[in-house]
């Protein structure tokens, strides 16, 4: 057992660092403030290789790991949690077309995903089901050389902006054997946006609803087999799952190295706060909780790498342990700048804002605990 990265590794960890530091961090306020969208970053993050991780390479991706995506996502959502996620739920999709699209559909679309020429969301919750994904009600029903679908997704980062929805409809029966997943364009006929929804985080990415009214798309835009849609979002939540837990672990991180920053220099009692030892139990608490967290991502990300059969109860539980955790550092974190935790002029407010949605986002975490004791169960 080796705890080490490699040369590689330590490479690309340092690239996302610096990139973070001189393209995220310094805009971070700003975009939350203003709820600007930086597609011109995230392009000049394509250019690094960061907006196709693990895609293949031969239409453009950079064919890495889950454990090399887990550590680009700590690094960038450091520097920006809201922008970092958005990157990562763009990877995921362009993942989804790159590993069960057809040829064409491969070649149409995943270069231009790879350097953000396009823009992708991915679309499976609804209006009326969140937790219970596989009860979606958006229908596509077969039309000669066309699906028309009908209905509407929820919560859909990227909405409005996108250039490409990865979408989970129903072709068939009940049940998530009645799931197919569908590449749709934004300009495609029937297909429309709603208001932008006010968050409380994640403010730098647009939020709407994605309706679906007699849509028409393409036959070939059917993504792999009909029926087996529902098992390609699942496989894609895997490591979904895993990168929202690295965002969390960077913007923890941010808050724990600005909160150690800060009790060395705030004074009460004509000493500073990090003499107290309320203060430094504290500070122990959180790097401990931070440690171990990244330990579970980084393990859920080798459990994918090496498709080992308990990949998915690993990424659950990493999802669960490391969102709740991070939040829970960050808000202590916040605690301990006292009421300048609670203005703007530091970033601890926005970080808990931000990580906040982490524990309901990719699956809420109490679904990540059925995940988990299902699959303890089966055993």
């Amino acid at each position: 057992m080796d705890f080490a990265l490699n040369d590689d590794q330590r490479a690309i960890q340092d690239a996302a660092r610096q990139f973070a530091d001189a393209e995220l961090a310094p805009h971070s306020a700003e975009w939350d403030e203003t709820k600007h969208f930086p597609v011109d970053v995230m392009r000049h993050a394509a250019e690094m290789g960061f907006c196709g991780i693990y895609t293949g390479e031969e239409h453009g991706g950079m064919a890495l790991g889950r454990v090399e995506a887990a550590l680009i996502f700590e690094e960038l959502s450091r520097g920006d949690v809201s922008t970092a996620a958005f990157i990562s739920i763009h990877n995921m999709a362009t993942w989804m077309i790159d590993k069960f699209g057809s040829d064409d559909l491969r070649a149409r679309y995943v270069p231009r995903l790879t350097t953000m020429e396009l823009i992708a969301s991915y679309c499976l919750t609804e209006p009326g089901s969140g937790s219970d994904a596989a009860g979606l009600r958006t229908t596509a029903k077969r039309d000669g050389d066309h699906w028309v679908l009908n209905g509407s997704k929820a919560f859909i980062s990227g909405a409005g902006t996108s250039d490409v929805y990865v979408v989970m409809a129903r072709t068939g029966g009940d049940g998530p054997k009645g799931i197919s997943t569908f590449v749709i364009e934004k300009d495609a006929p029937g297909l429309s946006f709603g208001a932008q929804e006010k968050k409380m985080g994640w403010n730098s990415q647009p939020t709407a609803i994605v309706a679906f009214d007699d849509c028409r798309i393409p036959a070939a835009n059917l993504l792999g087999k009909e029926g087996d849609g529902f098992r390609y979002a699942m496989m894609g939540l895997d490591g979904g799952r895993l990168n929202i837990a690295a965002c969390s672990l960077g913007g923890a991180r941010l808050a724990l190295e600005t909160t150690q920053a800060y009790v060395t220099t705030r004074k009460q009692f004509g000493k500073p706060l990090s003499d107290f030892q309320n203060t430094q139990f504290k500070l122990a608490d959180m790097a401990t909780q931070l440690e171990a967290c990244r330990l579970m991502v980084l393990r859920g990300a080798w459990a994918i790498d090496t498709n080992h059969p308990e990949k998915t109860k690993w990424c659950a539980m990493a999802k669960r342990m490391t969102t709740d955790a991070c939040f829970q550092i960050a808000d202590e974190a916040l605690q301990l700048h006292g009421g300048y935790g609670y203005l703007k002029d530091y970033p601890l407010e926005r970080i808990v804002r931000d990580l906040r949605v982490h524990r309901i986002l990719e699956g809420t975490n109490e679904i990540m605990r059925v995940i988990t004791a299902r699959e303890m169960l089966r055993q």
